[in-house]
């Protein structure tokens, strides 16, 4: 994209950007169907005029906003010179990584282009790809380190990436293996007695875990690799005396682990293994008054060196926008009211259900 020259008018304190897009790249691809990406970048800086006329598109308006709409559609092309599409979601998210790096809010050592464009796995004709910022920084600690938390709300992909890359590592043959283990703790209420084997005992525990695998790998080759233990599912308290060699090994709801059984999970680690270990510390469904262990362990392994603490918020939700305002609702209720997700705090008694979790 080629701009003219910023020209300033002293009066209004204004500025004006013009921008040429290649020929190769047709409007719509910068704009979007019906306009909706020009929508997004008009809603996101009202006070400033962009007018479109043929491949040219003008911004007038406060320096600063004309500065940033300028470094919006350099971005925007930067991913369709890759081939990915923009969408609607990722204009706006491109906009508020500009606009965080802007004020500050972000060291903005990585733009929206290399967040947006970052494959992590291709697989059954759709790629894998952070969304945000954090996102990024959560799968590159993931590369980095041996040991990785990822610690945020539901919604955050928390889970969904960390599967990413260990197909990813699967299939590079940096390990020989996947384990997948959650704690059996029901989200409240009390499912009772389930009839079958032990398999369909625990299978609504992991069904998740399951879900996820299907949208990564052939589903029809899940079998095999699960009898040949090349991908295993598990529930957390089969980990215990066990040794984990060249595996990837994904540790999924931890905060539902009680601090002995955290501690049990993370000295499983052998040679030539990682461990990513995910959970959302607002929605506990431990007993009353058994503390977490997903809690606890930000306090005891903080600084070591080789494990990183990855942190997600609502900013990072990439579900229905909807959930990411529920987050900070329910987080701004908490702070109001000194409760916990909505409901009183645990006192140490034994309490009933609570409430119902996802990811």
């Amino acid at each position: 994209m080629t701009q003219t020259p910023t020209a300033h008018t002293s009066a209004q304190e204004q500025a004006r950007a013009q921008f040429t897009v290649p020929a190769q790249h047709p409007m719509v691809t910068v704009l979007g169907s019906g306009d909706s990406l020009l929508r997004v970048i008009e809603e996101a800086f009202p006070a400033a005029d962009i007018h479109v006329r043929g491949n040219e598109i003008s911004a007038t308006g406060d320096p600063a906003e004309v500065a940033l709409i300028q470094r919006v559609f350099d971005e925007m092309m930067l991913v369709l010179r890759t081939g990915q599409p923009m969408t609607e979601d990722a204009v706006e998210r491109s906009i508020a990584m500009l606009k965080a790096s802007e004020n500050g809010e972000s060291d903005g050592q990585e733009t929206p282009a290399e967040v947006l464009t970052q494959n992590i796995l291709s697989s059954r004709g759709r790629t894998i790809r952070p969304k945000t910022l954090n996102q990024k920084r959560y799968v590159d600690a993931i590369d980095k380190h041996t040991i990785v938390f990822g610690i945020g709300p539901a919604g955050t992909g928390k889970t969904y990436l960390a599967m990413a890359k260990a197909v990813q590592a699967l299939q590079s043959k940096q390990v020989n293996r996947i384990i997948l283990t959650r704690p059996a703790v029901e989200a409240g209420e009390r499912l009772g007695f389930l009839p079958g084997t032990l398999y369909e005992k625990i299978d609504p525990y992991l069904r998740p875990l399951y879900d996820a695998l299907h949208d990564m790998i052939d589903p029809d080759s899940i079998p095999r690799l699960m009898a040949a233990g090349t991908i295993e599912v598990a529930p957390l308290a089969y980990m215990r005396g066990r040794t984990l060699n060249d595996a990837f090994i994904i540790l999924d709801e931890a905060q539902n682990t009680s601090p002995e059984q955290m501690k049990m999970f993370l000295t499983r680690l052998g040679f030539d293994s990682k461990i990513v270990i995910t959970g959302d510390v607002t929605q506990v469904d431990l007993p009353g008054g058994t503390k977490s262990g997903l809690r606890q362990v930000q306090e005891i392994l903080e600084g070591v060196d080789d494990v990183h603490f990855s942190r997600l918020s609502s900013h990072d939700v990439v579900r229905h926008k909807l959930v990411g305002r529920i987050v900070d609702a329910y987080e701004l209720y908490d702070s109001k009211h000194g409760t916990e997700n909505g409901g009183h705090k645990p006192h140490g008694k034994p309490t009933g259900a609570k409430r119902s979790k996802g990811k």
